[in-house]
């Protein structure tokens, strides 16, 4: 029986220096672009989280845009709606003041009368005023509802005397005593010139008195 010889085994060979150098750099650049791989990955991931950042902030930035809508919406309502109520309390203040007139409407002031010159009976001292303001007997005789001094009386006169008021029974007559005493001109009094006025409520008073001074 013929024995088999056994191969024969193969030699090592010398490494060509070109070629290892070549491989290294292979590993070299591998080595770096798995650098930068990773790298890459650290950025995108920090992108990630900043662009899931904005995207809570924009969300949270519509609701607050959302809410603020509903505020303003709500601000607009209550806005028209006091516009409204002022309107209606503009018009009830000038009913209201157009009341008050007219409740006046029978009243004749007299200034100038020194306080305490009526006396004791204030109803007679007036009439007779009247009839020398106006030089007329009325008929009717004029009746009043009531008279009486504005504001506080001192037991002394002192400074300007306080205005008297008077409520006549009879509109008419209230009226003709203003108008007669304005076209009969100024009339003294111990001194003091007597004006005579029809009785207004504050505001149109104001109004009046601006006007007059135009």
């Amino acid at each position: 029986m013929v024995a088999l010889a056994a191969p024969p085994c193969p030699t090592a060979s010398p490494a060509d220096p070109r070629t290892v150098e070549a491989t290294d750099r292979i590993l070299q650049e591998i080595t770096t672009v798995g650098c930068r791989l990773e790298t890459m990955d650290l950025k995108i991931s920090d992108q990630s989280m900043a662009s899931n950042s904005i995207r809570a902030d924009i969300t949270g930035f519509r609701e607050t845009v959302t809410d603020l809508d509903h505020r303003l919406t709500t601000v607009e309502a209550q806005v028209a709606a006091l516009l409204d109520q002022d309107a209606e309390l503009r018009l009830l203040r000038a009913k209201f003041i157009d009341l008050e007139d007219r409740s006046r409407r029978d009243n004749v002031q007299f200034f100038g009368i020194p306080d305490h010159k009526e006396g004791s009976d204030i109803t007679t001292f007036l009439k007779n005023l009247i009839h020398e303001l106006t030089g007329l007997d009325f008929s009717p005789p004029f009746e009043f509802q009531r008279v009486h001094r504005i504001g506080p009386m001192h037991k002394v006169a002192s400074g300007r005397p306080h205005p008297i008021i008077a409520y006549f029974l009879h509109h008419n007559q209230a009226r003709q005593v203003i108008s007669i005493a304005r076209s009969r001109g100024p009339y003294s009094l111990e001194g003091h010139e007597i004006r005579v006025a029809a009785d207004f409520s504050k505001i149109p008073n104001e109004k009046r008195k601006a006007f007059l001074a135009l």
